[in-house]
């Protein structure tokens, strides 16, 4: 089955104060997660970079892996390719995030499954600075 995203999700979690890793966010400016990342950030989130090199962005310390990250995590913003994405929607799962959105362009069907089989809200393929503005936000 392919997963829809539900619109009703999608503006509760751009709209509902939370705290998103943002997993493949680099100080790279030149890179789609870092604006996207301000862009989080200026919907009132709070941001937790995810990176191997663990930079610091936009003012937020980064952690080299999901599991790194101390304390609850509500959303996983996942900006890395399609074929990696499973891993890091099930490290997602694994630290209790209540959500997952996977960034546009990045697709993983069974992925999806699993996390919304265990409980997570799921997006998938759209990126919040596109349905934002879309919904009035």
């Amino acid at each position: 089955m392919t997963h829809a995203n539900d619109p009703d999700v999608v503006r509760r979690l751009l709209t509902t104060p939370a705290r998103w890793a943002v997993v493949g966010l680099s100080a790279n400016e030149s890179r789609t997660a870092y604006g996207v990342a301000r862009y989080v950030q200026d919907l009132g989130m709070e941001i937790v970079p995810v990176h191997p090199r663990a930079e610091t962005v936009h003012g937020a310390r980064g952690y080299p892996t999901l599991a790194d990250v101390p304390g609850p995590v509500d959303v996983v913003d996942v900006f890395v390719r399609s074929e990696l994405a499973g891993d890091v929607v099930d490290q997602a799962v694994a630290a209790g995030a209540r959500a997952v959105w996977l960034q546009l362009g990045v697709v993983d069907e069974a992925a999806a499954a699993r996390a919304a089989a265990a409980g997570l809200d799921v997006v998938m393929d759209t990126c919040p600075a596109m349905e934002a503005p879309r919904m009035g936000l």
